[in-house]
């Protein structure tokens, strides 16, 4: 079963993960310059690579949809630079999952593939997808709605060993991202981390810096471009979330479920 991944960020390859290891053939597409900053376990790094490896699944940049297909045969995602999803025709995929997190819906239409996933806040069962897969944490984390829109979105992070709001890092100003660290690393409060037009773009607290931006990316003031764990795990950096994972389910749940209904008339 071909399924079309709209984004290739943490939460999408967190997707992918899942539905690879349950047999689909995934498809991934992303921007030009991704601004992802869990790096280490998301698939659009294949963009700045050509390789990119998320635990044991391994994607691959393809330059078409002919070869994203034929890459499929050698890897078990590929992915491909269309933020408009031109592909969609061509691809013509049994399923297509909308995980660009933009909180509101960028373009996708329940007429684009017989399954038609939406992630997150700015969709609605019914009306613009089939199915809707809550991203709020909490009790809902993961559930799929056949009707009706996920939680809005609060702009507050989740709470990770009893932080929030504080384990985000923002650039400091409008410029281009230099890093001053790597994923993984240990940082303490205060620490810089990076820097955007020679402003330093210091830790909040302590912990493992466990998302970090690619240098070169333009960002403006207050844009997210790291985040520090305060659980102090490395190991944490190179595996997909319990988040990305909790709504991975619920994506497979939905195709899998639409899938049984059709097989069923």
């Amino acid at each position: 079963m071909l399924t079309l991944i709209r984004g290739a960020g943490d939460i999408a390859s967190g997707i992918a993960l899942r539905l690879c290891r349950a047999g689909f053939r995934v498809v991934m597409t992303e921007i030009a310059r991704p601004t992802t900053i869990r790096r280490t376990v998301a698939f659009s790094d294949a963009v700045i690579n050509g390789e990119q490896t998320v635990e044991d699944v391994t994607a691959r940049l393809a330059g078409s949809c002919e070869e994203a297909l034929q890459l499929l045969d050698q890897c078990q995602v590929s992915v491909l630079v269309d933020p408009d999803c031109n592909c969609l025709s061509e691809l013509k995929p049994d399923a297509l999952v909308d995980a660009i997190l933009a909180k509101r819906n960028l373009g996708t239409a329940m007429t684009d593939a017989p399954i038609v996933v939406g992630v997150g806040p700015g969709f609605t069962a019914g009306v613009d997808c089939h199915a809707v897969v809550e991203t709020m944490r909490g009790h809902t984390l993961g559930r799929v709605y056949y009707e009706g829109s996920a939680l809005p979105n609060t702009n507050v992070p989740g709470l990770i060993g009893g932080f929030a709001g504080e384990r985000v890092l923002r650039a400091p100003a409008d410029g281009v991202f230099l890093s001053a660290r790597h994923i993984g690393d240990h940082v303490d409060v205060g620490e810089t981390v990076g820097s955007v037009a020679g402003v330093p773009m210091c830790a909040t607290i302590s912990g493992v810096l466990r998302g970090l931006l690619a240098d070169g990316v333009k960002v403006r003031q207050g844009m997210k471009a790291g985040d520090v764990d305060p659980r102090g795990e490395a190991e944490y950096c190179r595996l997909v979330s319990d988040k990305a994972l909790s709504v991975a389910g619920g994506v497979l749940e939905a195709i899998l479920h639409f899938e049984a209904l059709d097989h069923g008339k």
